[in-house]
């Protein structure tokens, strides 16, 4: 039981630091830069080969919360802290989550295999976690349970998953056509570690007893605990160093898949979409799951006084949970799915038209601005999380480009983000910020993001 609180305890922990959405709305079909081709492999490409700056090229960091904000439990007012957590745990529903998502590319390339054929790759680590906030069992750690004799609080609310992982990828984009355009990349997914528990099951009551003041019933316990790459030979692995080499094909490993297009319906208008990390990941070593199943009745302690023999009640009440309810740990491999994303959108170009010089030294014609919308859905273990994103796009010149957005999701119905790429020679530069409305007040916000990185790119 020790272990498995330690485990939640640094679950809890990783996600307080920095808790973080998916969605890269100002990224996607953005100014063809290279890191377009990772949300839609079949986005287009214009030049002969691109290099990432290694640990610069791309850089990701996003926050999303719902259900409450920082501010609602550290503002400066009249209520006490327990009031607020009060407020706070009232308004919460069970679909209410915190997430992290983020992305460091160590490598990203690509060249140009032919006329029609575009071939990139590349490794980036990436964190992805998400905890639902568990509205039952928080309360009756925060509040206790006298106020709520004969509420049976749901113990299936006990649901989270966490990655750290390396993925190791290669994609090829293949112009099919003038109107159309297909690609698909092929990824090694490298576990450095997995946390989760889902599926769990049972309630905690409390009554009025009969012995004692209250009685707690534990009715079908079914919850369980799987963790890859923390622990090795029952000690805690703790050395970043493992953890980081782990992310380069390392023991726990899987594949996944992308595709995408992009289909020019007229000159004008603009139909894209993708599936991004359709895959799985195989977990064999370093395994240490956890279980228990089972019902239990706690009457109270009756406490007595024996200076001779003092009694450690806690680990007796202990000793009888575990003798009366089946638990156990086991080392037995298991597959976690990775989480699965949709993109797809359309966009209308228009204003003044001018030409722009394409790799094979022949010019393509462009327009200064576009209106889109954006679909994005990402699947979760409880429900698929939907964003709907206007944009407008600005090409201000060849080499510079500009794109707004407006994003309604779980986290916000008013998230303005703001994107720029810049090209000086070959040297290209790209930064996006969203939810820039909240930016004074950043303990109010639900979400923001960061994006940016540096290419090379030769055309």
């Amino acid at each position: 039981m020790f272990k498995i609180k330690k485990l939640l305890l640094l679950f809890f922990i990783v996600l307080a630091v920095k808790t973080f959405s998916q969605n890269k709305q100002l990224l996607y079909g953005f100014a063809e830069l290279p890191q377009t081709l990772l949300l839609n492999p079949g986005a287009e490409t214009n030049y002969k080969f691109h290099v990432g700056l290694p640990l610069l090229s791309g850089f990701s960091a996003e926050f999303g919360a719902t259900g409450f904000t920082v501010s609602d439990l550290f503002t400066v007012d009249n209520r006490s802290i327990n009031d607020k957590v009060s407020a706070v745990l009232n308004k919460l529903t069970t679909k209410d989550n915190i997430k992290l998502n983020t992305q460091i590319e160590i490598l990203n390339a690509g060249f140009r295999l032919n006329d029609k054929n575009y071939v990139s790759f590349g490794f980036y680590q990436e964190i992805d976690a998400i905890l639902y906030i568990p509205k039952d069992p928080l309360s009756l750690i925060i509040e206790g349970n006298s106020k709520y004799l004969n509420k049976n609080f749901d113990v299936s609310q006990v649901l989270f998953k966490a990655d750290a992982l390396g993925v190791l990828h290669l994609g090829i984009t293949r112009q099919v056509s003038d109107r159309f355009t297909f690609g698909a990349r092929f990824k090694i997914y490298s576990s450095a570690l997995n946390i989760e528990s889902t599926n769990n099951s049972g309630t905690f009551t409390t009554v009025n007893g009969t012995d004692n003041i209250y009685a707690h019933y534990l009715d079908n316990l079914d919850v369980n605990l799987r963790t890859s790459g923390v622990v090795a030979n029952d000690e805690y692995i703790d050395n970043p160093k493992t953890y980081l080499g782990n992310t380069f094909l390392g023991s726990n490993s899987g594949i996944g898949i992308d595709v995408g297009f992009t289909l020019h319906l007229s000159d004008q208008l603009e139909f894209t979409g993708s599936i991004v990390d359709l895959g799985f990941m195989n977990h064999k070593k370093n395994i240490k799951n956890y279980s228990i199943k089972g019902s239990y009745t706690f009457d109270g302690i009756e406490f007595g006084y024996n200076p001779d023999n003092s009694i450690n009640y806690w680990s007796d009440l202990e000793n009888d949970f575990t003798e009366k309810v089946p638990n156990g740990e086991n080392q037995d491999s298991y597959i976690s799915w990775r989480p699965t994303k949709l993109n797809t959108s359309i966009k209308y170009s228009f204003g003044q038209k001018r030409s722009k010089r394409c790799y094979d030294n022949s010019y393509k014609d462009f327009y200064r601005n576009a209106l889109g919308v954006q679909l994005y859905s990402v699947f979760r273990p409880l429900v698929s999380q939907l964003a709907l994103t206007g944009f407008f796009e600005k090409s201000f010149s060849e080499k510079l480009q500009a794109k707004f957005t407006y994003t309604i999701d779980d986290y916000s119905f008013y998230n303005i983000g703001a994107a720029l790429s810049a090209q000086i020679g070959k040297i290209n530069f790209y930064g996006m910020v969203d939810n820039i409305a909240q930016f004074s007040d950043i303990a109010s916000a639900n979400s923001i993001s960061l994006q940016l990185g540096i290419n090379i790119i030769f055309n």
